[in-house]
């Protein structure tokens, strides 16, 4: 049978790795496939690096154009990131009814709805396994093994950057600042690092995991996002000494209010085995009805464990190249028409639990206060230590972690105690979730 032919549109770290693996594993992705997958043609910006890249006699144009418009390429594999050009290749490449792969969360997450009803409406598939997780099967995971499960919450470490950073940041004691100088020196971090410190790169990944769990359109806009670039060190020591550890999750519920989509740090027990993640390493926890809560854990970037999604995303459609589109699995795992309308939930109406810490005059009556505000916001304590201020200091910390309460109810309760003469700065607040 003749073999599927792809067109890849950049060679940069992933294309790269696709390239390689593809051309090293060639005879195992062939039986499974049933049939075999060539790359026939690249489109770059830069084609003498890419041949010196390469060593390959394969074509290499700068002009995409010469990949969408090539009437023998069954599947067009973007990986050259970007919301523009990357979003009107692919819809180029669909009206010509070609099939697309693509691990470009930032396009999806703003541009998947329109993407995927042209792949609908044109009866070609879009996968996007690497776009989520780097070599996790995160999306395969979702789409089909859960799919006897009414999901019920999604919480996920989801950057490598900011996992490093937070890791370093635990292990030696280090400030913030400090470590990211360290991530980007080590390539973990880029020389602009705000996509993946300001929690903008765990949005895009988790607006595209809700919609494939809950059967909804694409929402980046709802997302809430916190970054980690204002984590102070004293507060990783402090959650630490209270059982807990800070990780930045990208987490998405079900409740009966609607759907919450937050990005932001968040104190996680130690015994949790998410908490263990480390390094520059991903891990996604999925609570399913029936299944109960299940863990994906492996590399959410790098040359060859992406390359690995993308390939996998080659073999799934190869083996569908031929089936009627009504079989096709669907985009965002529910069937097109069947996909709901469910409000989203702002911050404000988030419940979950807190972590507070208050610098305080180190006098009478203060931590007397502080709890009356939090009582009349019913906001109820539920461990609490005061650091023991040093000989002649007039200042101490109070940190505190509360039950559930109302996000609302707390940013009200804040206010309060800021205004008050004794806390001598902003309260600190980070949110907790259990994970159960």
């Amino acid at each position: 049978m003749k073999p599927i032919q792809v067109g890849l549109l950049g060679l940069g770290t992933v294309g790269r790795g696709t390239f390689e693996v593809l051309k090293r594993n060639q005879h195992e992705i062939t039986r499974r496939a049933g049939r075999g997958i060539e790359i026939v043609a690249i489109a770059v910006r830069d084609v003498k690096k890419a041949r010196d890249a390469i060593g390959s006699e394969l074509p290499i144009s700068s002009n995409p154009d010469d990949i969408i418009r090539n009437p023998d390429i069954d599947i067009v594999a973007e990986l050259i990131g970007g919301y523009e050009p990357a979003r009107s290749l692919v819809l180029e490449a669909i009206a010509r009814g070609k099939h697309v792969v693509t691990a470009n969360k930032a396009m999806l997450a703003r541009h998947g709805n329109e993407i995927f009803a042209a792949a609908q409406a044109k009866g070609v598939m879009v996968a996007f396994e690497a776009a989520v997780g780097g070599g996790i099967p995160i999306i395969k995971a979702l789409r089909e093994g859960l799919t006897a499960n009414r999901i019920e919450w999604i919480a996920g470490i989801i950057n490598g950057t900011s996992n490093f950073i937070l890791s370093e940041m635990r292990a030696k004691g280090l400030a913030f600042d400090v470590v990211l100088k360290e991530a980007q020196r080590l390539g973990y971090a880029e020389a602009d690092p705000t996509f993946d410190v300001e929690g903008i790169d765990s949005a895009h990944k988790l607006a595209i995991l809700s919609s494939i769990a809950f059967g909804v359109p694409i929402n980046v806009e709802a997302a809430y996002t916190e970054g980690i670039a204002r984590l102070a060190a004293e507060d990783i020591k402090y959650a630490e000494q209270l059982g807990y550890r800070i990780k930045l999750l990208g987490i998405t519920k079900r409740t009966a209010k609607g759907i919450e989509l937050r990005v932001h740090p968040t104190l996680v027990p130690v015994q949790r085995l998410i908490a263990s993640v480390e390094g520059a390493m991903n891990a996604v926890l999925v609570k399913g009805d029936a299944v109960g809560t299940t863990l994906y854990y492996g590399p959410g970037a790098g040359s060859e464990p992406t390359a690995s999604a993308v390939i996998a995303d080659l073999v799934d459609v190869t083996r569908m190249h031929t089936a009627d589109p009504e079989n096709h699995v669907p985009h965002l795992a529910f069937q097109a028409d069947a996909m709901a309308a469910v409000p989203w939930l702002t911050i404000d109406e988030t419940v979950t639990s807190y972590y507070f810490r208050m610098r305080v005059a180190d006098q009478p009556g203060v931590l007397a206060d502080i709890t009356r505000i939090l009582a009349d916001g019913r906001i109820s304590i539920d461990a609490l230590f005061q650091r023991e201020p040093s000989e002649g200091e007039n200042q101490t910390d109070i940190i505190m972690l509360t039950h559930d309460a109302l996000e609302r109810d707390v940013n009200a309760a804040i206010r309060r105690i800021e205004a008050l003469p004794t806390v001598l700065a902003s309260v600190i607040r980070l949110r907790e979730e259990e994970l159960l």
